[in-house]
């Protein structure tokens, strides 16, 4: 296999990719190792490696300590995600209007730690790894050699530590996927999903709401602070509100969330991904890995991948694209009028049934139908109605230029 390297800085990262060529023929025993040490937001004094599945159970102790006291407090649950806290179209009318916090546990959180953790993730990933300094955060997509993409992460370090938060759903095949790509690389990397407690704010005052707990906050967009036992991150939201994630131990969290939803309405994993898609960010599911190329999902306009960076998997096929302008599909925003929801992946047609996208992310709205990212051909959305079975598409302005800045 040929390498062609469009980056400045390859030399550790097509090591990598040259190692991965032999991975079939490689296999290296998993360690185990206690998952609360490799995150900077976790007190250390306890951390020990630990052969047996007690880290495992204390993990999940974690987790539904936290669950439960979230269902004392309304939650109502549907595959251990939550929907709503009793009354969905309600949140769903009072996300644009009100301050809200919503639980952020159906998200994954993996911690790549070790000697050669950041070579290893510049062969993986398509955003630099170097650039996350302990005081930001950035979205990096994982792909296929065809440069498909298979998982969306927010990435950030703490402490040394790479940490790459993501669709839970994707947990198991991606954990397995890197961990097979380590082989003899000086890398560990431990899921922290169910140790580390997430939730987010929103809302026009947050930024008043939160100051009064944390001696600072990070004022500009995927910008992080860290302090005792607590990481905050800045994220895009919605115009006149501002937005805030939380990771904490569970130890801090449940003082942090009381603390919070004193000032805000409780809402469900559909108001906070209503936020996403209205912010232009994308993700990607069992029903839509491998189906795009970075830039299908505007990638490379939020931010999500480094042209200047060494070598990774699928690196050519991005580059090639980039370097020849040959972009010819983008995501979009939209709303669709159904009492139906659509799903991630279904098609989407033209006025001659003629097949040119399909749905990235789905959101219900508060008009009583659904909010979609939709990846479709360029030529195609601007060549005349655009649908959804046969709901046609009302598409809306991304919050981000479709055009690339030269």
């Amino acid at each position: 296999m040929n390498l062609i390297c469009y980056g400045t800085d390859c030399k550790d990262s097509c090591k990598i990719i040259k190692q991965q060529m032999l991975v079939i023929s490689l296999n290296k025993p998993n360690s185990t190792h206690d998952g609360l040490r490799s995150i900077s937001i976790i007190k250390k004094n306890n951390a020990k490696e630990n052969k047996s599945n007690n880290i495992k159970v204390n993990n999940h102790m974690v987790t539904n300590d936290w669950q439960a006291s979230l269902k004392v407090q309304g939650a109502n649950f549907i595959n251990n995600i939550i929907v709503d806290f009793g009354n969905a179209s309600e949140e769903l009318a009072n996300v644009s209007k009100q301050n809200t916090l919503c639980d952020l546990s159906h998200l994954a959180l993996l911690a790549v730690e070790g000697e050669d953790a950041v070579s290893f993730l510049q062969g993986q990933v398509t955003n630099d790894v170097k650039l996350l300094e302990g005081s930001n955060a950035h979205l990096t997509a994982h792909c296929n050699p065809k440069g498909r993409v298979l998982a969306l992460f927010l990435a950030f370090s703490l402490n040394g530590t790479i940490n790459l938060q993501f669709n839970k759903i994707l947990l198991a095949p991606i954990l397995k996927r890197l961990k097979m790509y380590v082989m003899r690389s000086k890398v560990d990397i431990n899921d922290l999903s169910e140790s580390i407690l997430k939730f987010g704010i929103n809302g026009a005052d947050a930024e008043q709401i939160l100051s009064p707990l944390f001696s600072s906050l990070p004022t500009k967009n995927y910008a992080l602070v860290s302090l005792d036992n607590v990481a905050i991150i800045k994220l895009p939201s919605i115009n006149g509100h501002t937005r805030f994630e939380i990771l904490s131990d569970a130890e801090t969290a449940p003082a942090l969330w009381n603390a919070i939803k004193e000032k805000c309405q409780l809402v469900g994993k559909p108001c906070w991904d209503w936020l996403d898609i209205q912010s232009g960010i994308p993700d990607v599911t069992q029903n839509t890995q491998e189906k795009f190329v970075p830039q299908m999902l505007n990638l490379d306009l939020i931010n999500g991948i480094n042209f200047k960076k060494g070598c990774y998997t699928g690196q050519e096929i991005i580059a090639r694209t980039h370097y020849l302008g040959s972009v010819k599909r983008r995501t979009y925003l939209a709303s669709i009028a159904s009492n139906t929801s659509p799903e991630t992946g279904d098609k989407l047609l033209d006025n001659k049934q003629n097949d040119i996208g399909q749905i990235v992310r789905v959101a219900a709205n508060a008009n009583n139908g659904f909010d979609v990212l939709a990846e479709m051909r360029i030529e195609a959305k601007n060549s005349g109605d655009i649908f959804w079975q046969t709901s046609a598409l009302s598409f809306q302005s991304l919050p981000y230029s479709l055009e690339v800045e030269s």
